[in-house]
């Protein structure tokens, strides 16, 4: 081992390429080795990784899925869509949890555990895939950061001036400043209760204003919008975007945080992000689309009406959310260029300050600039579910489970989750191909750098 590897005791899963045995009633605990890396492993409870995943799924993007998911959808799809992408999603999630310490090792990240089951060939891909599905992802946060500040300024001064890409610009800077202060995922702690005191008041406050308006507004139109062939693309691009909502592609990032015993703390944190955790993201939704409609999109407090005062404290703390989440997102790429370049010492340190500053700096300044580029917030969900989320949530785990447990599966379960491996590819494929023309058909309409 590296001279930062280090090995810690606790339970693994027995499995071929394991020589530990596995009765019915006992695991055998032995020492499991830990990678490389100069961030935290096994520190957090799966309380705190079980927020940090609720983190991500009630940021701001909930504020969009009436928009972006029911409207394409309608009633019935929008709800079957999503009690059924919560469900499929907390089971692919659990399979992967439950890989961890596969061989005997813990992998703290995805692409080594795609790299020890498969080869360096796959470790490239997955690495490649699961970057690109978090770049996407922050470009979103960064959309929406924007998105929200121009809506809280528009509340007090709407001169037009402004356009929408000086707000992701400022968003943008606030990110840095961000990464500069908070060092690693398990350092955010404390901002992972601010985080959600932020949500509270943000879905909190959309949804009593949709439901006032709902109740308040005449007969709805619920009709899904477009032509069949529109229709048909929308649709899809909206299966990619159910697949965006609950899923961050970095299961094993976010589960090297969590302390032994690893497989039962990471289950425990996705029983909670999937029940309690969820329930904000499905009310704001259904109530969002019940007292808009159509007309919903894919920022709910562009739609709401109320004091100015309320809307201005959504959006603002909605910014700041987006801020925090993103640093969440971002967190599997500081820790590969923290490692990479070996920065050691106090987080505080004047080195270490200077190459968060610039590093990091660099990262969100490219990000910045693609989200202010192209700043179409619907279609980066359906791009980033059909390039990587789908295929890093539900096709790898279905199979990295196989090989993990092949000797355990009947045929039937072996069956099942090739099933999976194949449908879920096929919606991956059909997903990209309506991501695709909803960017290229937004982009005739509007041009670079849109103020929308």
């Amino acid at each position: 081992m590296g001279k930062n590897e280090q090995r810690e005791e606790m339970p693994i899963i027995s499995s071929p390429s394991n020589p530990q045995k596995m009765d019915d009633h006992h695991v055998v605990a032995l020492e499991v080795e830990v990678p490389e890396t100069l961030h935290q492993v096994g520190t957090d409870s799966w309380f705190q990784v079980g927020v940090v995943l609720s983190t991500g799924i009630n940021s701001a993007y909930a504020l969009g899925y009436a928009g972006t998911i029911m409207v394409p959808l309608g009633w019935t799809g929008g709800v079957i869509g999503l009690v059924l992408s919560t469900l499929i999603s907390l089971y692919a999630s659990t399979l992967m949890a439950k890989i961890h310490e596969y061989g005997g090792k813990r992998h703290i990240r995805y692409r080594d555990l795609a790299g020890f089951m498969y080869g360096r060939t796959a470790y490239v891909i997955v690495w490649a895939s699961q970057y690109a599905n978090l770049f996407l992802i922050n470009i979103g946060f960064i959309i929406l950061g924007g998105q929200a500040l121009k809506a809280f300024y528009v509340l007090f001064k709407d001169d037009h001036r402004m356009k929408l890409a000086y707000f992701i610009a400022i968003a943008g800077l606030a990110c840095v400043l961000f990464a500069i202060a908070v060092p690693t995922l398990s350092s955010l702690r404390v901002w992972l209760a601010i985080s959600s005191v932020f949500s509270l008041i943000y879905l909190t406050i959309v949804f009593v204003l949709a439901l006032r308006d709902g109740i308040n507004s005449p007969p709805r139109d619920y009709s899904i919008p477009g032509s069949k062939i529109n229709r048909v693309f929308t649709t899809v691009g909206a299966a990619g975007s159910l697949i965006f909502v609950f899923n961050t592609g970095m299961i094993p990032e976010i589960q090297a945080t969590v302390r032994a015993p690893v497989v039962d703390n990471m289950l425990k944190a996705l029983y909670f992000q999937f029940s309690l955790g969820s329930v904000p993201v499905h009310v704001v939704t259904y109530v969002g689309y019940w007292a808009y409609g159509s007309s919903s999109t894919s920022y709910l407090l562009n739609n709401v009406s109320g004091p100015v005062w309320v809307k201005a404290l959504a959006n603002i703390t909605a910014f700041l959310q987006a801020i925090i989440a993103l640093h969440i997102f971002a967190s599997p790429t500081y820790e590969y260029l923290d490692t990479k370049y070996a920065i050691k010492g106090s987080a505080l340190a004047i080195q270490n300050l200077a190459f968060r500053a610039l590093v990091r700096g660099g990262y969100l300044a490219l990000t910045t600039f693609l989200s202010a580029l192209l700043p179409f917030l619907g279609d980066f969900m359906s791009l980033t579910g059909a390039i990587s989320s789908i295929p890093l949530t539900f096709i790898l785990p279905n199979h990295m489970y196989i090989i993990a447990m092949k000797n355990k599966l009947s045929s039937l379960q072996k069956s099942w989750h090739l099933l999976n491996v194949f449908f879920f590819s096929v919606v991956a494929a059909a997903a990209l191909v309506a991501a695709f023309r909803l960017i290229a058909v937004d982009s005739k309409t509007y041009h670079t750098f849109a103020d929308l």
